[in-house]
């Protein structure tokens, strides 16, 4: 019998009942198997665990773990554990021993854990009670590990010794494949699913991120054991549905980043793997925000000149983010990397402001609103040369978004010009009066006649005035080119419709009379 069977055994309440038939029998005391004879040891005499007092009271060495299993036992391992741990030896040291045999002990820890989630895998429908009360057990005994690390003398076992072990124990636990999403999954309408097993997760969870900063870690020890391939499982695991550990996720991963220089190329080209698959392939993921939030800091951290890696991963990455339909979802993390470019580099404005326009969600009225905000931000951001490269295409976006049928797009584009930057330095300047007005005039004078929504039409009314204090020359040769293409474009319309005129004439001289 192994001693996942005997545990399993154990928490059945069978092995009692066949203890205490060979008891009668008298069959005990001779021939007995050595797992049963170490379960009768270990029922007499229970192995001291935590807060039990070892076997010299003088001795003097680190504070035991105080937590859940301590109390609830007074020190003692429970009874459900006694035929697995004895066969583990599962021991505590003496408290004035050495680093060395806290680790032991430690890795035997680890060890039941591992043990313990292959008892909670499957198994025979009987063993329910026994998988509740392992798993029950589990959590208590990482909760003591949590608490026992919390504080800088218990991370004195993060040696290079128990590395395997701790990330045996929680790649087994975390790195998991997650369920797929139903096809009618609607993440901006639907109440995301959380994770069952999140109480224990949370805990692994917890002590990982624990190890992770530890000071005692040494990176260029524990990257050999924290490698590229439990970095990605890692990063695989933010499309879980639940936001609980997605916010761990980003945590912990950011920590790696910071901690392992090594890394730092490997996630970032795995990031942008996921933002690839999502935008072109998916547009199904619920970290996009998370992993954003991430390379906000990464980005703010970018020394100066930035490197060619790092244009191609804005322009290719980043970018292409506005694309998918559920761009709302993640667009505040999105805008607040964009801008950070913008801030380190102004030149990186002319690609920016390029994959918005193409990108621009003219279907959806309240993302056109979202992405003006963003623009906003980004113009506050551009110098002259950058403008005078992408003058074009930004001024004629900006004179259909002020002609929009929709008015909260019509209203947010004139509020642009409630930013002071923008009118005494930026686009919207005197300075690029001659550039803007001849191609925004048209609907801003259709919007100032007499729009349905005051509101737009007060705002288009401030904006001709200005323009016409800072211009007048220029502001009445405005106007009468927009007259005369206004006049053209009716000379065009009369004409078009005197030939359909005609047709309808020489149609109806032709037809047949209708017969008597």
């Amino acid at each position: 019998m192994t001693p996942v069977q005997l545990f399993a055994y154990k928490f059945s309440g069978k092995l009692e009942q066949q203890l205490d038939t060979k008891r009668r029998g008298g069959q005990l005391a001779r021939g007995r198997s050595g797992a049963l004879r170490r379960v009768a040891a270990q029922a007499r005499a229970p192995p001291l665990l935590y807060g039990a007092q070892p076997e010299d009271p003088g001795a003097q060495g680190p504070a035991a773990p105080q937590g859940h299993v301590a109390a609830a036992a007074g020190g003692a391992v429970p009874a459900e554990a006694r035929a697995l741990l004895g066969d583990l030896q599962f021991r505590r040291p003496h408290v004035g021993q050495a680093v060395g045999g806290w680790v032991g002990f430690i890795r035997r820890i680890l060890g039941f854990i591992l043990t313990d989630v292959l008892l909670g895998v499957g198994g025979a429908a009987g063993w329910g009670v026994a998988r509740c009360r392992g798993k029950d057990l589990k959590r208590q005994t990482l909760l003591e590990l949590v608490d026992y690390v919390n504080n800088p003398g218990g991370q004195k076992i993060f040696t290079e010794t128990l590395m395997p072990d701790i990330m045996s124990m929680v790649s087994v636990n975390i790195c998991r494949a997650l369920p797929p999403q139903t096809e009618d999954f609607d993440p901006e309408e639907d109440e995301p699913v959380l994770e069952a097993s999140w109480p224990h997760l949370q805990v692994v969870y917890e002590f990982f991120l624990r190890f992770i900063v530890s000071s005692e870690v040494n990176a260029k020890v524990a990257k050999k054991y924290v490698d590229q391939k439990f970095c990605l499982a890692i990063i695989d695991l933010f499309d879980s549905e639940d936001p609980r550990e997605r916010d761990y996720l980003k945590t912990i991963l950011h920590r790696i980043y910071g901690k392992f220089m090594s890394h730092r190329s490997f996630i970032r080209k795995a990031i942008s793997n996921v933002f690839y698959r999502f935008v072109y392939e998916t547009e199904r993921h619920n970290g996009i925000g998370e992993l954003l939030e991430i390379l906000g800091s990464i980005i703010n951290g970018f020394a100066m000149p930035l490197k060619a890696e790092h244009l191609q991963f804005l322009v290719r990455a980043l970018v292409p983010l506005h694309k998918p339909k559920c761009v709302s979802m993640y667009h505040q993390q999105l805008s607040y990397c964009i801008t950070q470019y913008v801030e380190k580099d102004p030149e990186t404005a002319v690609p920016i402001i390029q994959g918005i326009i193409k990108f621009w969600p003219w279907s959806c009225s309240s993302k056109q609103v979202i992405f003006l905000n963003e623009l906003e931000e980004i113009l506050e951001l551009m110098g002259s040369e950058q403008l005078q490269q992408v003058h074009k295409p930004l001024f004629n976006g900006l004179a259909k978004w002020l002609g929009s049928q929709h008015f909260q797009v019509s209203e947010r584009s004139l509020f642009l010009w409630n930013n002071e930057h923008l009118v005494n330095n930026g686009c919207l300047s005197k300075q690029h009066a001659h550039l803007i007005l001849p191609v925004i005039y048209g609907p801003l004078h259709r919007n100032s006649l007499g729009h349905w929504n005051t509101t737009v039409e007060g705002l288009a009314q401030n904006v001709l005035k200005l323009y016409m204090d800072y211009d007048m020359a220029l502001y009445d040769q405005c106007a009468k080119e927009y007259s005369l293409k206004e006049q053209a474009m009716a000379d065009v319309k009369d004409k078009d419709q005197e030939k359909w005129r005609k047709i309808e004439s020489m149609a109806a001289s032709k037809a047949p009379s209708p017969t008597a």
